[in-house]
């Protein structure tokens, strides 16, 4: 049985550095009024012990937990397995560790996790939540209100009513996105442009099908087939799509994983991309649009970006204080990034 080490306490650092206990705590918990002579002092001795804060003694003086929940609102096998999801959470990941924030990866498979992750967040464990990936009948906006926990979105809220307004989120332009890639179809030549849309419950799927239609207003109705945002359920639109359109020439696919399911029914339909079909996919995933045969024309999104900023509109919130997060004095305003279309050899 290994023996126990001591801990250092405040008080072996406050002697180490020939200061008072209450000057040691001022330095480790950021406080100020500490000359720089002396915090420096603080600092080594900390160094030289090996002090680690109690995060509990912590929070009493600070207010705060230094840890944010992130919380993915898709079951855990959608999560690990599609690429957009750890593009996100590596972003936010990146953000919390470089300013010292513990990430606390909350997933809801049903209703019976929206209840406990309602609870683990009215229970005071986190200082704010960074949530993505939300259903229009997703219950998490109320509980997450109701919580009164500071909370920033990914992508465009689809609520109406009451609290639009002081929502903070991050999304891309998804529908300009759209517009763009159906116009570079167009420029191509080609006049019969179909679209397998994403899961229609979520905001970026229905903008991305509104850029669809503005710039194809007057296009046959059975050009559009309900996607989900897999590949799977790719795959399926784009045999539908073949059974009414036989002679259609083109799709714009929701995201990159919807397009290379596309391909897959296109190969197995012998036709050939982008010669008989062009493709374009969104997201530009790597992993994904240079890896389809052939590689995927496709809207980029900076997916990772769209995480780093989520977690840093709300670290700002919380360093501003109560008043930012109630919209006063200039709290964190909404961000829409820019998207650009990457061509490569499918259109």
């Amino acid at each position: 049985m290994t023996e126990t080490v001591p801990r250092p306490t405040l008080e072996a650092v406050a002697a180490r550095a020939g200061v008072s206990r209450a000057t040691v705590s001022r330095v480790v918990n950021g406080g100020d009024g500490v000359r720089e002579p002396l915090a420096e002092r603080v600092r080594q001795a900390v160094d030289e012990l090996g002090y680690v804060p109690n995060q509990a003694a912590r929070s009493l003086v600070t207010k705060r937990h230094d840890a944010i929940a992130v919380i993915v609102a898709e079951p855990e096998a959608r999560v690990f397995a599609d690429p957009f999801f750890a593009r996100q959470l590596r972003g936010i990941s990146k953000e919390l560790t470089a300013h010292d924030n513990q990430l606390v990866l909350l997933l809801t498979e049903g209703r019976h996790d929206h209840a406990r992750v309602g609870r683990y967040l009215a229970g005071g464990h986190v200082d704010g939540a960074l949530v993505f990936s939300l259903h229009l009948a997703d219950p998490l906006p109320e509980l997450i209100q109701r919580a009164g926990v500071p909370t920033v979105f990914g992508g465009r809220p689809g609520w109406t009513g009451g609290r639009g307004e002081d929502v903070v989120y991050v999304d891309s332009d998804n529908r300009g996105g759209a517009r763009d890639a159906v116009r570079h179809l167009l420029g191509l030549g080609r006049e019969r442009v179909a679209h397998i849309t994403g899961a229609l419950d979520q905001t970026s799927a229905a903008d991305r099908l509104a850029g669809y239609r503005d710039v194809m207003a007057d296009a046959d109705p059975l050009l559009v087939a309900e996607g989900d945002f897999t590949a799977g359920g790719g795959e399926r639109a784009m045999r539908e799509l073949l059974g009414r359109r036989p002679d259609l020439d083109a799709v714009f696919a929701a995201n990159d994983l919807t397009a290379a399911g596309a391909l897959r029914a296109l190969r197995e339909q012998g036709r050939r991309v982008p010669d008989d079909v062009a493709v374009v996919g969104f997201d530009d995933m790597l992993p994904v649009a240079e890896q389809t045969d052939p590689p995927l024309t496709t809207v980029r999104q900076d997916i990772e970006e769209m995480g780093r900023l989520m977690a840093r509109l709300l670290l700002r919130g919380l360093d501003r204080g109560p008043a930012a997060q109630e919209g006063v004095g200039g709290s964190p305003s909404s961000v829409i990034l820019p998207t650009t279309l990457v061509r490569r050899a499918s259109a």
